[in-house]
């Protein structure tokens, strides 16, 4: 089966006491649009984000969640998650999202991406879906989707397929990234595998492969 972009969602901007931002606005708030949307190496054109200190730039320029894992919360909880229900840009099908290998690359549309990092939920996120416990619960589930480089700029749209080109030998995955630096440090070494992960992350796993504190 063939992976595909099964939405495109870009922001509604919200505000709101739980907003992470000082200006009390964030773009958590995903929705899906029409048509094509242009991928930029500083991010999604037509997107907003609230939070710059900790969202977005390079390294977290498009952020994907799959469609399949959605659906485990909306059984989970009872509850529809609609595409964009997670703060993601691209809602993926038959995509391996945890499973993919950091430094992967993905053609979609006229955009190539490479996988970099796994999310991590914050207060905004757990604030949007109104559930104190969400962090707890999203970590204990490890299905955190992927942030994306933006290698070549280019528009996408659902219906895309989506194609993994390249994917490098060393198979960290965006899985083990996420378990490593918050359920499972026994990982942490194999963080220092992957050349292609984010250096904060790389140095964060050092300091505490060392003992020392962040």
């Amino acid at each position: 089966m063939t992976g595909r972009l099964a939405a495109v969602n870009l922001a509604v901007v919200t505000e709101a006491e739980w907003a992470g931002d000082p200006s009390g606005r964030t773009g958590i708030d995903k929705r899906p649009v029409a048509g094509p949307v242009l991928l930029r190496v500083d991010g999604v054109a037509g997107d907003f984000i609230g939070e710059r200190a900790h969202h977005g730039g390079p390294d977290q320029a498009v952020y994907a969640y799959a469609e399949e894992d959605a659906d485990w919360w909306s059984a989970e909880l009872g509850r529809g998650v609609r595409p964009g229900g997670f703060g993601e840009n691209l809602t993926t099908y038959a995509v391996d999202v945890t499973g993919a290998v950091i430094g992967e690359q993905w053609a979609i549309g006229d955009a190539l991406l490479q996988v970099t990092k796994p999310r991590t939920p914050c207060t905004t996120f757990a604030g949007f879906w109104g559930m104190p416990d969400l962090i707890k619960r999203f970590t204990a589930r490890a299905t955190p989707g992927a942030y994306l480089r933006v290698l070549r700029e280019g528009e996408v749209g659902a219906g895309d397929p989506v194609e993994v080109v390249t994917r490098p030998e060393h198979g960290v995955t965006i899985g083990q990234v996420f378990r490593a630096m918050s359920l499972e440090p026994e990982l942490l070494p194999r963080l220092l595998d992957a050349p292609e992960l984010p250096e904060p992350i790389r140095e964060k796993a050092r300091r505490r492969l060392s003992g020392s504190r962040p």
